[in-house]
């Protein structure tokens, strides 16, 4: 199995992050994908990605919640980060839309999502997608931007109309779903067949939203296998079945054999 979506790199996972990336391994997920947040954790990315450089990947970008006054100053060091080391990243992210907390930022949060799918644009790279109560805002950025590749929808736990709205505006969207679908009363469930198989990814968002039986502890990459279970339990499919479809659909959008 493939976590497209983890941050073992950050300070909950200290003092010994790999300790967690080889847990995931021996758990029978070799491979993780580490998404960038802001510039203070480029350096923790990098540093835990080259002690496992066969089993993890790195993406770049400048997450919405982290646009503040300062934005445009750390965005321009974000893709300088990015441009420079070009073949270090597999995907722009993440990247995106968040207003559940605070609408301050709002406009802003717009032009980074669009400064950034320009820079997905000229860089033949997947965008990552951040999207909580901006579904709205989202689509239409896309919309206007000249992207036209990959796009994920991380952490994606929305309904049958939200998969119709993204498919009738993103060429190619995939849906990463995490632990979320393992909770009691999680909907999600019922929307994985509007997404379809051929589209779904499967990721952690580590050390956030751990699926039954350990929620509401630190997650981590190797609790991925109960959230394939669900899954493949929600399909009436095998849990193979589900390891195998999404594991092909990430080495697609990321270009993995390429790595």
């Amino acid at each position: 199995m493939i976590d497209t979506h983890t941050h073992l790199y950050l300070q909950e996972f200290a003092p010994s992050p790999a300790d967690a990336v080889r847990r995931a391994i021996d758990a029978g997920v070799p491979q993780m994908i580490f998404p960038n947040v802001d510039l203070s954790t480029v350096a923790m990315q990098r540093k835990l990605h080259e002690q496992f450089p066969d089993n993890t990947f790195m993406a770049m970008g400048l997450h919405p919640t982290e646009i503040d006054g300062d934005w445009e100053a750390n965005l321009k060091a974000i893709e300088t980060e990015l441009r420079t080391h070009r073949d270090d990243y597999v995907a722009v992210g993440e990247v995106g839309i968040d207003l559940y907390w605070d609408k301050t930022y709002r406009d802003q949060q717009r032009e980074a999502l669009f400064r950034q799918a320009q820079w997905a644009s000229e860089l033949q790279l997947p965008l990552i997608i951040h999207c909580r109560d901006g579904l709205d805002d989202t689509l239409d950025v896309l919309r206007h931007s000249a992207f036209d590749g990959d796009v994920v929808f991380h952490s994606f736990t929305g309904t049958d109309e939200d998969v119709k709205r993204i498919r009738d505006t993103v060429r190619s969207p995939y849906f990463g779903i995490n632990g979320v679908v393992t909770f009691k009363n999680a909907r999600l469930r019922d929307t994985l067949p509007a997404i379809g198989l051929d589209r779904l990814l499967l990721e952690t968002d580590s050390p956030y939203l751990a699926p039954v039986p350990h929620r509401g502890k630190r997650n981590e990459s190797a609790y991925l296998v109960h959230t394939a279970a669900h899954i493949a339990s929600s399909l009436g499919l095998t849990i193979q079945e589900v390891d195998e479809a999404t594991t092909h659909n990430a080495v697609e959008v990321f270009r993995l054999n390429d790595r």
